[in-house]
């Protein structure tokens, strides 16, 4: 067993200080039992915690590390940026230089706004088409998370045509209201939510791949079909890449399945580890944005210089050496059709989903397409296979409802280990 007794230390500090010890609720490890893992330091695909135990990381800070942690390339961009000072609040170089490479990597952006989260990018698109279209309503997924905004906090009505209700104490039923649920991957849903609110839906908000209630896929033609309907009906059409942007494809999802959105948010990987969101798209659309228009969006840190040269030395590695997607999603493929197989001998037939370099290993043996059918998992079980993970070194996504990502400094030996961990993990989990 390892020794966490350091970690359990500050954790007990940190609840006496940050609401539940923690300043994002997952890392609580609340849905699989015991007190999180405090972390010292990282390099390659290594995390150390603060008791000097080690762990090839299969989150990557949920998605940025994609070339591993502390690449140099990144370390010396911000080592160049660092002495000319932390912030300015005030235009700079970098600013222009990262919107021309978004605009160059990702199909659908002409123009883009720099912000400072995932959180912020989604929230402000949703304002920008509401702005755009003069509509108040938005259609969101269940399952798809899209930040702490008010409007994205809805959890489904009773039927596909019932307005949300509140999924968090402070959201309002009139926010609700204006919030429209259906489950993901249902296109009669969405076309029964348009029909019964003709002329009102401003904007229909998805993870193209989801990533939020495990890794799962679009249906085939889903996308598509929801580009046609949303083109059909006036509706902006946006695409929530903060997880996918610049991980599946050098353009993200859009990219891979060959969809156009509206508006596209980004995040992590633009950052290069430090905290950079943006959101863009049609220059019609973001003519919209203040100062160019009336809807209002503002952030003292936007651009800040330390995330800018962070986020496009990271950019520019991966525009510039694409194959690097090639060799991510071979290393993923061994990964995860290694776990499906290792899980079908021990007679479990659980359900493994990947799309790139994400995946997830799902315990029930049924198909995994929306949020129903992820909340079928054994998540007791899952738990047990989670610490018994950590126990050998493998750090994984302390929730069933998380994808895995995949860095480019997972070696083939790294895979093995992962392989050979999963086997005496999944074996262990289920000898009670």
């Amino acid at each position: 067993m390892l020794n966490l007794s350091t970690s359990a230390a500050l954790f007990e500090r940190a609840k006496t200080l940050i609401p539940g010890g923690v300043n994002s609720p997952v890392r609580a490890f609340r849905s699989v039992g015991g007190s999180p893992v405090f972390m010292q330091s990282a390099q390659g695909a290594w995390l150390t915690d603060v008791d000097g135990n080690q762990y090839v990381d299969f989150i990557n800070s949920w998605g940025p590390m994609i070339l591993g942690h502390a690449p140099e390339i990144v370390l010396d961009a911000v080592r160049q940026a660092l002495p000319n000072s932390l912030s300015f609040g005030a235009p700079t170089h970098r600013e222009v230089e990262m919107a021309e490479l978004i605009r160059a990597m990702v199909p659908s952006i002409e123009k883009v706004r720099l912000v400072n989260s995932g959180t912020e990018a989604c929230m402000s698109a949703i304002r920008v088409a509401r702005g755009y279209t003069g509509r108040a309503k938005i259609i969101k997924f269940e399952g798809c998370y899209h930040g702490h905004g008010d409007a994205f906090l809805i959890a489904a009505g009773s039927g596909a045509l019932t307005a949300g209700e509140p999924d968090s104490a402070g959201v309002t039923r009139g926010v609700a209201q204006d919030t429209l649920t259906a489950p993901y991957n249902d296109l009669p849903a969405v076309e029964a939510l348009i029909s019964a609110n003709p002329d009102q839906i401003a904007a229909l908000i998805l993870e193209p791949v989801v990533g939020n209630m495990g890794l799962v896929a679009p249906a085939e033609g889903f996308l598509a079909a929801l580009r046609n309907l949303c083109t059909t009906h006036g509706i902006v059409l946006i695409f929530d890449e903060v997880m996918t942007g610049f991980r599946l494809a050098p353009g993200g999802a859009q990219q891979l399945y060959g969809i156009k959105p509206d508006l596209t948010t980004l995040g992590k990987i633009i950052g290069g580890g430090l905290p950079v969101g943006a959101y863009g798209g049609r220059e019609d659309i973001m003519n919209q944005v203040a100062p160019a228009g009336k809807v209002y969006q503002a952030g003292t840190l936007s651009g800040n210089p330390m995330a800018t040269a962070a986020g496009m030395a990271q950019l520019r590695y991966l525009h510039e050496h694409p194959e690097l997607y090639r060799d991510l999603e071979a290393t993923s493929a061994r990964l995860a059709d290694g776990t499906r197989a290792i899980a079908a001998e021990l007679g479990l037939h659980y359900t493994v989903n990947r799309v790139g370099s994400m995946f997830s290993l799902f315990f029930t043996s049924e198909p995994v397409t929306n949020l129903e059918d992820a909340k079928k998992c054994d998540t007791a079980a899952f738990g047990r296979y989670f610490h018994a993970m950590l126990n050998r070194g493998i750090y994984l996504a302390p929730s069933q409802f998380e994808a895995l990502f995949v860095s480019t400094a997972i070696t083939d030996e790294l895979v093995e280990k992962y392989l050979n961990a999963c086997r005496e993990s999944l074996v262990e989990a289920h000898s009670l």
